[in-house]
């Protein structure tokens, strides 16, 4: 941090300390004041076709036909894609940024207006914010003392506060605001008359409503950050600058969400009935992130949105969807909801094509169903899964509910182990080692009762069957690859032409040993680890190790697994102080693993020692 600060203006260096003391949050810009001028050139350079007036934040089509209505918006920056994402053929004709979260200058507004506007007319449509109506209102009378046939459309989309279709204030502009743009869009480009554009956007921003909910409030370059929304809540009912939203609430589950920004949206409740909707309606959804929204939260709210509104309680058919960025405030984690009435001419809006770089494509939902999968063995008979296991059992019925006991128990000692397993790898990789080795552990019991106790090899087969359908990620492909190359090792059934046909007798101490290494080997093999590198094989290399020493010394099968486990969680103390060569703890520092054991290592070390207990019982 030094180094760099020592190389910027000072300007820069005062922004840098800033950072350091905690007073703003930490965001890749430069100059604070220069964000907006710096970033619509970097878009310039990546959107064909779009161009800047120059010596204004305007941002207009390369090429022009004034003999259609002009179609302007705009207003402060943080709302990317908005604006300049909307300019194209069949939706804006050009865009007017402000500074974040201000309103551009009636300057800028009207050189948009003079550039682009021809004898067919320009409509202008400003968000409903006290600025931008200023700031353009301005500009289109100013523009309208020249000649220009220019008209402006407020838009009021947001349902979060009730009484509010008149007043000063009135509803804020939000994210319908750019279905609004679309229909707009499409009808001027069409050739319709800038009355009858106008009138169709007018229509359209009479029939679309909105809804948003924030868990973190967002923040400005530069400026300080505003943490006014507690863990554990969350603001419903929020525009898109940051401003607190119209309620505060526990912080609820995904579905939970969906339903209470829709049931407001079409509330009939008295002061609002803003949009309200009828069995058989047809409507287009909008999910819009608004800056820090993962792309999972946004498919469960489409998941559930879609769903609501097609299911009983509303019966409406989603004939449009739109899942993405449109109007954001800059990294707010949050997303609102958009619906927009349709009928068949506003469909056909929608879907004409656009040339705007941030429209999607489509907005048809696959309604396609799920294909239907393959057949496999079913999951809870492991002896289908890998064949009948030929010959009579191996070991007794007294011997097979002791191996039922000791799966269990390994099993369990797993699950009990998860929070601690999961709280290693949160220091030392991606958190989720304790909840994959979970999964498995909850498939084994769940597949317990149909695993072919009494035939060693088909057991461990079918152990490594249960271990792949159910963890994700490494883990579960490890584990079937160790489990399989141990099973090849383990005593299989005589063949059929034995003279007495007697089964053969249970494995030995060593034979279990050598499954042990065997396993190690395809593990170091397939996955490239080895010994000292950090990984589960520093606790199943000395338990192989230690259980073959025990039994070539004699020692029973009790023995020969105190004796594995003992070196098996010795192995995975000694991660603690190993450095990480595979897997992802090969990508933290050092420091940071110091002193945390390898949770995948410390798994072994707990189903070992499980494994071992039981056969002492």
């Amino acid at each position: 941090m030094a180094a760099l600060a020592d190389s910027t203006p000072t300007d820069i260096k005062a922004v840098l300390m800033a950072l350091e003391k905690g007073a703003a949050k930490k965001k890749l810009v430069n100059d604070p004041a220069k964000v907006v001028d710096e970033a619509l050139d970097g878009l310039l350079l990546t959107t064909p076709g779009l161009r800047r007036l120059d010596g204004y934040t305007v941002l207009v089509r390369e090429s022009i036909d004034k003999s259609k209505v002009a179609l302007i918006s705009g207003g402060g920056s943080g709302h990317e894609p908005s604006h300049g994402g909307w300019v194209g053929e069949g939706m804006l004709t050009a865009a007017v940024p402000g500074e974040v979260f201000a309103s551009p200058s009636t300057a800028s507004v009207l050189a948009a207006i003079l550039h682009v506007t021809g004898p067919a007319g320009c409509l202008v449509i400003v968000k409903n914010y006290t600025g931008d109506r200023l700031n353009f209102g301005l500009a289109c009378e100013q523009a309208k003392a020249t000649g220009l046939n220019v008209e402006m459309l407020v838009i009021g989309d947001d349902c979060a506060l009730p009484n509010r279709t008149g007043g000063l204030a009135g509803r804020r502009g939000i994210a319908g605001t750019v279905l609004v743009h679309k229909v707009a869009g499409a009808a001027a480009e069409a050739g319709m008359s800038l009355a009858q554009v106008t009138a169709e956007a007018t229509t359209a921003a009479a029939e679309v409503g909105s809804m948003g909910v924030a868990l973190t409030s967002c923040s400005l370059p530069g400026k300080p950050a505003d943490d006014r929304i507690a863990p554990g809540s969350m603001e419903v009912g929020l525009g898109i600058h940051g401003e607190p939203g119209a309620a505060v609430a526990p912080l609820a589950t995904a579905d939970a969400v969906v339903d209470e920004l829709l049931g407001t949206i079409t509330s009939r409740a008295e002061g609002r009935g803003y949009l309200p909707i009828a069995p058989g309606d047809s409507v287009a959804l909008l999910v819009n992130n608004l800056g820090g929204c993962t792309a999972l939260e946004l498919a469960l709210a489409t998941r559930r949105a879609v769903a609501t509104l097609e299911g009983g309680s509303y019966g409406v058919t989603v004939a449009r969807c739109y899942v993405g960025p449109f109007m954001t405030a800059l990294d707010m984690v949050g997303l609102s909801l958009s619906l927009l009435k349709l009928d068949d001419g506003r469909t056909a809006r929608l879907d004409a094509p656009t040339s705007c770089a941030a429209f999607p494509r489509s907005g048809a939902l696959s309604r396609a169903p799920r294909v239907p999968p393959p057949p496999l063995p079913a999951s809870n008979a492991a002896a289908a899964a890998v064949g009948a296991p030929a010959g009579a059992p191996s070991l007794s019925a007294e011997q097979q509910a002791a191996t039922a006991a000791a799966l269990q128990r390994a099993a369990e000692a797993i699950v009990a182990a998860e929070p601690q397993l999961t709280d290693w790898d949160t220091k030392a990789g991606d958190g989720d080692c304790g909840d994959t080795l979970k999964a498995g552990a909850l498939a084994m019991l769940e597949d317990l009762p149909g695993y072919p106790l009494g035939h060693p090899q088909a057991l461990l087969q079918a152990v490594a069957r249960s271990l792949a359908r159910s963890m994700g990620g490494s883990s579960g492909a490890l584990y079937a690859i160790f489990l399989n190359a141990a099973a090849v090792t383990m005593t299989m059934a005589p063949p059929p032409s034995s003279p007495d046909g007697a089964p053969p007798p249970p494995p030995t101490p060593a034979e279990v040993a050598a499954a042990l290494a065997a396993g190690s080997a395809a593990l170091s093999r397939y996955g490239g680890a080895g010994a000292g590198d950090r990984t589960m094989l520093d606790a199943l290399l000395p338990a192989a190790s230690a259980m073959k020493e025990a039994a070539a010394a004699g020692g029973a099968m009790p023995a020969a697994l105190e004796a594995a486990a003992s070196a098996g969680e010795a192995g995975a103390e000694a991660t603690m102080a190993m450095a990480a060569e595979a897997g992802r703890a090969s990508y933290v520092t050092a420091d940071v693993l110091q002193g945390v054991p390898d949770p995948g290592a410390k798994a072994v070390a707990y189903w070992l020692r499980a494994l071992a207990a039981s056969a002492g019982a």
